[in-house]
């Protein structure tokens, strides 16, 4: 008999109907790129660049959570997920996104993006397509600057298939005479650009086709065909290959987490196979022998109709056209460090007087948070400084302000978190450079990774030692933090100078502090602690006194923390939630989730400060950090979350919340289903991008 619906059971915090399953709460954040991608009010470059976003995205995904999915499935593994899917129909439903994304990505760039870069004249055309002078002129281009370095690998009975490195992108070649015929790889060399410019400048060509075509000058002999592919591995070390010795040996640290981490950088390598992609002309009798050397199924082959490897769009520079492109954002210094004097000691006089908030970047990352460090370094009163780094810059002036107050004699140390996904090796490399000068590291804490956003200067002083502090929620990077929007605070508060000094010495000393005063720590007590502030928000919201969550983060995952803000909906209290990214909340359900609203916000800068508001019976409470409401967040890693008390800071943050929330442009709201709707002004309304809105704020 069917179940009519006044007979479906309500949906309760405990409900797998009552989650967003995580894998395509993320496609769905990919999905928003790429309606950037598709957004034709946008400049023409910045929609390539988003387009080259969405390559980068979908590359991680694959490496990260496909992996991980196929793995699942490979041991048979049936646990269902928080929704209810097994890995199999996880993978299904990914598989099907990403299809239906590959499927527009191709439209959008090869019938609109293509032709808009020809009409300006910087065209990325066919090989094809060229006259002759163009070829001609390629051709010298390719004898000198190409055609050296390139190494053909056969495959016959005295050369086995050939190790495909990840994300490279190959060219399968067939050479048939007579009866015969072999297959010959060739790999696109890395150190050459994938679009090679027009000598006349009227546009690119990719590299790969240049090199196909002229296939000639490496075998003069037989029939040749070529078609571009390009493989994925997984980002888990998951092989049974046998693996090299790599640039970091293990055995200069034996046991340690850096050994642990130099062999799954070597196993990385060797990873399985869990994407093949393929040029969509390609014979299907190559790609099925293709894919059956690589070891992978059908579901694992994704042909494209555009070229192969979109990421490589993020390097296509045009010089000039800044028609073409944004308008130039130039971060403004903050008006407190703005107006004092030039002299080496006014930067902590200055925090003397009171807290100040930091809106990177609109802010400029330079003329504070570098500033405040290089002072530091070359301060005489100042006696230590201790920071974390979880990324940073290759050329980094953080790390050499670091190495220089090592040399005058100060103590400094570093927690330089080495397992950070994709920034293992160069980490490794700043805390060997660190150590060289003098430099106390440490490289993490046994099984947990380090996402502390922290720094402390210990200065001697007329009235005695003061601790000044920077609290982040984005990387000490100086790259990043141009592009990044992220908030800091710089503060010489004792009682959060001394959890800071607590923190340090835990990230070390391995010393746990039994007590922390006002700075909230991951694992040991975050995870209670935002319990309990939900748990208060209902209780008032019961009593009838004010009661509201505003948040600001990136991920939102956490089951336990989830059911609590459904709870707390069921109570009444109105939630709003910022969240970047993936969000496994279903909000607007009825009887569930009638008072929380979703929205995630996307631009030019990537959104990734977090700001966490409890309404407090009307004495509102703030905190920035760097901690999402992830499980691993909470469980797995070394967070801070620190308050907000400043009044004047306080009302800044609010500002911000509010410019977010009446975004009218670039914010889409989640809906109860899933999907994301993009907000647009209504007829006759002024659009309010929330980050334009911002830079012309500071700019004033």
């Amino acid at each position: 008999m069917a179940i009519t619906s006044q007979e479906k059971k309500p949906i309760t915090p405990e409900s797998p109907q009552a989650f967003i399953n995580r894998e395509l709460s993320w496609l769905q954040f990919a999905r928003r790129v790429l309606q950037l991608a598709q957004d034709s009010e946008l400049p023409l470059l910045e929609r390539v660049k988003f387009a080259g976003i969405l390559g980068m995205l979908h590359d991680e995904f694959f490496m990260k959570r496909i992996s991980g999915l196929k793995r699942q499935i490979r041991n048979g593994v049936q646990k269902l997920s928080l929704e209810g899917r097994t890995p199999r129909e996880e993978f299904d439903a990914c598989r099907a996104e990403i299809l239906a994304q590959c499927e527009e990505l191709a439209t959008v760039v090869e019938k609109e993006i293509r032709p808009a870069l020809a009409k300006q004249g910087i065209g990325i055309h066919d090989y094809s397509d060229l006259g002759a002078g163009h070829k001609k002129e390629l051709a010298r281009y390719l004898e000198r600057a190409v055609l050296p370095i390139l190494t053909p690998l056969a495959v016959d009975a005295e050369h086995p298939f050939p190790f495909i490195s990840n994300l490279g992108l190959n060219l399968a070649i067939t050479i048939r005479e007579g009866k015969r015929e072999r297959f010959v790889r060739l790999k696109m060399p890395s150190n050459r650009n994938r679009w090679v410019p027009l000598t006349d400048g009227t546009g690119f060509v990719p590299l790969e086709q240049l090199i196909a075509a002229n296939l000639r000058k490496l075998f003069p002999k037989g029939e040749i065909s070529a078609y571009g592919f390009c493989v994925t591995r997984g980002a888990e070390g998951d092989t049974d290959r046998p693996v090299e010795v790599d640039d970091f040996d293990p055995m200069l640290f034996p046991g340690s987490i850096i050994g642990q981490v130099s062999n799954e950088l070597k196993a990385r390598r060797f990873a399985g196979t869990v994407r093949l992609q393929v040029d969509a002309q390609m014979p299907k009798k190559m790609r099925t022998w293709l894919a059956a050397q690589l070891e992978v199924d059908d579901a694992d082959v994704y042909s494209a109709s555009h070229p192969l490897r979109l990421v490589d769009l993020l390097r296509f520079e045009i010089e000039g056209r800044d028609e073409l492109r944004f308008p130039n954002h130039r971060p403004v210094t903050h008006a407190r460090l703005k107006k004092m004097p030039d002299e080496p000691g006014a930067i902590f006089e200055e925090i003397r007087r009171g807290d100040i908030l930091l809106h990177h970047p609109y802010h400029s990352f330079d003329t504070s948070v570098l500033r405040f460090l290089e002072v530091s370094a070359a301060d005489p009163q100042v006696l230590a400084i201790k920071l974390t780094i979880y990324r940073t810059s290759s050329d980094s002036p953080i790390v050499r302000a670091l190495a220089e107050a090592a040399r005058r004699g100060k103590q400094v140390a570093v927690l330089v978190e080495i397992t950070a996904r994709f920034d293992e090796a160069p980490n490794i490399a700043w805390g060997r450079l660190l150590e060289q000068e003098g430099v106390h590291v440490a490289y993490g804490v046994e099984k947990l990774k380090t996402h502390v956003k922290l720094a402390m200067v210990v200065r001697e002083e007329k009235d005695g030692i003061r601790r000044y502090i920077h609290v982040g929620t984005g990387n000490y990077h100086t790259g990043t933090a141009r592009i990044y929007e992220d908030l800091g605070m710089l503060s010489c508060d004792p009682e959060l100078g001394a959890d800071v000094a607590a923190v340090f010495n835990e990230l070390t000393g391995a010393t746990r502090s039994d007590e922390y005063l006002k700075v909230v720590v991951a694992p040991e007590m975050m995870r209670e602690w935002f319990r309990k502030l939900i748990r208060r928000e209902a209780e008032h919201a019961a009593a009838g006194k004010a009661a509201g969550i505003t948040a600001k983060m990136n991920q939102l995952q956490d089951p336990d923390l989830i059911r609590e803000l459904y709870r707390a909906s069921q109570a009444g209290v109105p939630i709003n939630l910022n969240v970047r990214g993936l969000c496994c909340l279903r909000p607007g359900v009825a009887g569930l989730s009638d008072t929380i609203r979703v929205y995630s916000v996307l631009g030019r800068f990537l959104e990734h400060g977090r700001i966490y508001r409890f309404c407090n019976a009307g004495d509102p409470e703030y905190f920035i950090g760097s901690a999402d409401w992830m499980k691993r967040n909470l469980d797995r890693r070394v967070e801070t979350i620190a308050p907000v008390k400043d009044p004047v800071l306080k009302a800044e943050l609010d500002a911000i919340l509010k410019v977010y929330e009446d975004d009218n442009h670039s914010a889409w709201d989640l809906q109860a289903d899933g999907s994301y709707v993009r907000r647009r002004p209504a007829k006759g309304e002024t659009p309010r991008p929330s980050q334009q809105v911002f830079a012309d704020h500071f700019a004033r």
